[in-house]
């Protein structure tokens, strides 16, 4: 079995993939149907509240707001 090759810092072929996978979403006409999926599940109580723990763990780990985001359009 090859070795994968190390890209070093940030990897180009995971960044292509990436790039590539967001485009095809993009142009499949669906993201206004996952846009609604997703209203919906904030909608919900319960589920609006386990998606907002889920992002307060995952927030835990993170090293911090990246500056460049605008947080005053949030909810």
């Amino acid at each position: 079995m090859a070795q994968a090759k190390n890209e070093g810092e940030g990897s180009r072929t995971a960044a292509k993939a990436y790039n590539d996978k967001t485009t095809a979403f993009a142009q499949s006409g669906r993201v206004e149907e996952q846009a609604e999926k997703a209203k919906q599940s904030l909608a919900n109580p319960a589920e609006a509240a386990d998606l907002k723990a889920a992002e307060k763990a995952a927030k835990a780990h993170a090293k911090g707001e990246d500056p460049a985001v605008d947080t005053s359009i949030r909810r």
